[in-house]
């Protein structure tokens, strides 16, 4: 995953103004058959695809290649085109990034691209996880599983990071179709309303809660990564560390925070019910 992908078709295209734009999608609007004006638009926005590739890139398996996940991105954006109109409460621009992420997992989802004796491991974790589950009334956490199984709480993160492209902190914070993650929610606050904003913003402080019980490099990579959006070769510059690694810690530091979340709420709701 070390290599970038080649956006230099997109760099010789002319970036039409505003106004421009605002007419291309009209004309689009107008014949959504029209595969030209479609084409148009899309290498108007070929940049989100970028954008997004270099989001996900760390939570991916090295056996799947740059080219790959940049032509699930633009599938994802394809998409997001056809189903955008006019009367939805969002910009295009955060829709198409939700539609993109969402296209590129959903197609790497779908591959199985772990080694077999990582995956029958994986598979013996996720049982145990589902029977305590049951048994539970909530997802377990990390140290629920490894009492379970007999297995170093370590180990049993080891191995659920191997699985983090579909375990992210970042998942969809809704069941619906346009539902958005906790990522995309904060780059268009414009197109909440006070309900919405209102579960963002409990989300935020219980996330920035979680990070705080990170270990401090932990914490210092999740920072740089989500907040600051610095590339993992800027990280790892920085903190002394190779790309690669900083890619191991970041996926180890998700299971984790899935984890002290998890914890969290399960805790909030045995309150409540005390309370009840």
């Amino acid at each position: 995953m070390g290599e970038d992908i080649d956006f230099t078709l997109y760099n010789n295209i002319k970036r039409l103004s505003e106004d421009e734009l605002i007419q291309l999608w009209e004309a689009f609007f107008k014949n959504r058959k029209d595969k030209t004006l479609r084409d148009n638009i899309i290498v108007q926005y070929l940049y989100l695809v970028k954008y997004v590739v270099s989001r996900v890139r760390c939570t991916l398996p090295a056996t799947i290649s740059p080219e790959d996940v940049a032509g699930y991105g633009v599938e994802g954006l394809i998409d997001a085109i056809e189903r955008f109109s006019a009367d939805k409460n969002t910009k295009f621009e955060t829709y198409a990034l939700i539609r993109i992420r969402g296209m590129i997992l959903d197609k790497i989802r779908s591959e199985d691209f772990l080694p077999r004796s990582v995956r029958i491991k994986l598979k013996k974790i996720k049982q145990v996880q589902e029977d305590l589950k049951q048994k539970l009334g909530r997802m377990p956490t990390s140290d629920e599983i490894s009492k379970e199984m007999d297995i170093p709480v370590d180990k049993i993160n080891r191995i659920l990071s191997e699985d983090v492209v579909v375990t992210s902190i970042y998942d969809k914070q809704g069941s619906s179709d346009d539902s958005m993650t906790f990522e995309e929610t904060i780059q268009d606050e414009q197109a909440l309303n006070p309900s919405e904003k209102a579960e963002e913003k409990d989300t935020k402080q219980e996330l920035e809660k979680a990070l705080m019980r990170l270990p401090q490099r932990e914490r210092n990579i999740m920072v740089l990564y989500y907040q600051e959006n610095m590339t993992l070769k800027e990280i790892g510059q920085v903190m002394g560390m190779s790309e690669s690694r900083v890619c191991q810690v970041h996926a180890q530091s998700i299971v984790k925070l899935k984890n002290i979340l998890m914890e969290t709420r399960a805790q909030r709701a045995a309150n409540t019910s005390v309370i009840g």
